[in-house]
C-alpha cells in the first residue's frame, strides 16, 4: 500500500509541480473562466425559477473558450484545438444574434 501511495504521490508530484510553468497556469485560469459560465447559467435559472441561459454565460465561454483555444494550440491537442475553435463559433454567432436583438429591439423603441 505504501509503495502505490508512494508511487502516486510521485505522480502527482510530476504532473502537478514538476511541469508547472505559465502555460499551465494560462490553462488553469482558461478553464476557470470556462466554468464560471455554468455557474453563472445556474445562478440565473435557479433565481428565475426557469431555465435561463444569460449573456453572461456566452462572454465567459468566448473569454474561456479563446484562452482554452491558445493553451490548446501551444499543447498542440488537434481534438483540444478543434473542439475550442467550433466552440468559440458557436459562442461568438449567439452573441452576435444577442445584439442584433438589442439593436433591433432599440430600433423599435425610438
Amino acid at each position: 500500500m505504501s509503495d502505490i501511495f508512494n508511487q502516486l504521490s510521485a505522480w502527482l508530484h510530476a504532473v502537478f509541480v514538476q511541469q508547472f510553468d505559465a502555460w499551465i497556469l494560462l490553462g488553469f485560469v482558461a478553464q476557470a473562466l470556462f466554468t464560471m459560465r455554468f455557474l453563472v447559467q445556474w445562478i440565473a435559472s435557479e433565481r428565475a425559477k426557469r431555465s435561463v441561459v444569460p449573456v453572461a454565460f456566452w462572454i465567459f465561454s468566448v473569454g474561456g473558450g479563446a484562452l482554452l483555444l491558445i493553451y490548446a494550440i501551444k499543447r498542440q491537442d488537434p481534438v483540444f484545438i478543434a473542439g475550442q475553435a467550433f466552440g468559440l463559433l458557436i459562442y461568438a454567432r449567439n452573441l452576435w444574434l444577442i445584439v442584433n436583438e438589442h439593436r433591433s429591439s432599440m430600433t423599435k423603441t425610438d
